[in-house]
């Protein structure tokens, strides 16, 4: 019996040391307002951090319309490694009217119909440069990330300084994958 409670005493103890190295990271702030007419438009993919659904993808882009109904229509496109076009196309709601920074994106496929739409939202607009030229978009648990631009370029100096907020925010920035582009892009 006391060697049962030795061992959950020390894996207790083991745990907690664990809980205590771990990096405490501040909620995510989202910019403090999003111009959706602005905003609306074609972004070209810069990088991303690795997830399954993009792994074949180059030349990503989306483009957001605002609808009569207050939603934002959504076409995300990119060219798949075997040449092939492949699209989505998807509805984003507003989550945080006082924003209008926090959406909640979903596609017209199983997986989204069993799950539903996030309360909190998916896309989470982090960072934007004041002509809506840049953005820096993420999701609140930080396993998602995106560089997005206008230009399907973008010069160096600005993707460093997009890079360094997204690594302020605690997005591991050094898993980034930069996007390929066909030469005629």
């Amino acid at each position: 019996m006391k060697t049962g409670v030795a061992m959950l005493v020390i894996t207790c103890a083991l745990l907690m040391a664990g809980c205590a190295g771990m990096e405490s990271r501040q909620p995510l702030q989202t910019v403090a307002s999003v111009d959706l007419t602005r905003y609306a438009g074609t972004w070209y993919e810069i990088a991303r951090l690795p997830m399954w659904f993009q792994r074949h993808c180059n030349d990503s882009k989306a483009t957001y319309t605002l609808r009569p109904d207050g939603k934002i229509g959504v076409h995300n496109e990119c060219v798949t490694d075997r040449g092939k076009l492949d699209q989505a196309d998807g509805v984003a709601t507003v989550v945080d009217t006082n924003t209008n920074a926090r959406l909640a994106v979903t596609f017209d496929n199983f997986f989204a119909r069993l799950v539903g739409p996030s309360r909190e939202g998916n896309y989470w607009i982090l960072d934007l440069d004041p002509d809506y030229q840049t953005a820096l978009v993420g999701t609140p648990d930080r396993r998602y990330l995106w560089i997005l631009s206008r230009s399907p370029h973008l010069d160096d100096s600005t993707y460093r300084h997009v890079v360094a907020k997204a690594q302020h925010l605690g997005f591991p920035v050094s898993e980034l994958i930069r996007a390929k582009r066909s030469p005629s892009i």
